[in-house]
């Protein structure tokens, strides 16, 4: 499959790029700063310049052409402000999926939060609230989009660099926990091959049931 995956230089596109790469896919990595070409080639996989903040949705469709299907794994990251929360975390996301609805690309993951969906509590810090609402908003408008794309939303729990575990917990009612970015793109590569899992909201923590069992077990059994 040729996948494009916007946000292309993040810990867990990397990752996911990585392992696409190694099982014979095509993984296409949106990047904005053309110094990161290098980490995209090393990990196998396309480097495609575009800055999602400034992009038309015409000029991202050009970049989906003939694409199986994207997943949305952007953020503004640590150390950005309030208002890169929406432009990147919920503008970009929007623009992504309807750049995929223009270009025919009907299969698309969204990598969001756990927790998205219930409210802020008071004094929370202000980033930390924008980050929340942007993922919230973002995820609302895919809910939205049941006649144009397939899509999928993978809320992962709190994120850590520590090895894979390839075992997890995953679905609409599990509670919070953390989970490793690499289990993290392992269940994307999973869920791209599992059709079943669109229109899904799953919740992901590391857990004891192996990544593809997991992601069989939320599946429709469509294809």
């Amino acid at each position: 499959m040729r996948i494009v995956i916007a946000g292309g230089h993040g810990k867990i596109a990397l990752r996911l790029a990585q392992q696409l790469s190694d099982r014979g896919d095509q993984p296409v990595a949106l990047i904005r700063n053309p110094d990161h070409v290098s980490d995209i080639e090393e990990v196998g996989a396309e480097a495609a310049l575009i800055d999602l903040e400034k992009a038309t949705v015409t000029e991202l469709a050009e970049k989906l052409m003939n694409a199986d299907a994207l997943v949305f794994a952007a953020g503004a990251g640590p150390g950005s402000g309030t208002e890169r929360k929406e432009t990147v975390d919920h503008k970009s996301a929007v623009l992504c999926a309807d750049a995929a609805s223009l270009a025919g690309v009907r299969r698309f993951v969204q990598i969001s939060a756990i927790g998205v969906d219930e409210p802020v509590p008071e004094g929370t810090e202000a980033v930390w609230a924008a980050y929340v609402e942007a993922k919230r908003a973002a995820d609302a408008d895919l809910r939205e989009r049941n006649l144009e794309l397939d899509w999928t939303i993978l809320r992962p729990g709190r994120l850590t660099d520590d090895p894979g575990t390839r075992v997890v917990d995953l679905g609409e009612g599990v509670d919070r926990g953390s989970v490793t970015r690499e289990d993290v793109a392992a269940v994307v590569v999973a869920l791209l091959d599992e059709p079943g899992t669109a229109r899904k909201v799953l919740n992901l923590v590391n857990g004891a049931t192996p990544v593809v069992e997991a992601v069989g077990e939320q599946s429709d059994g469509s294809r």
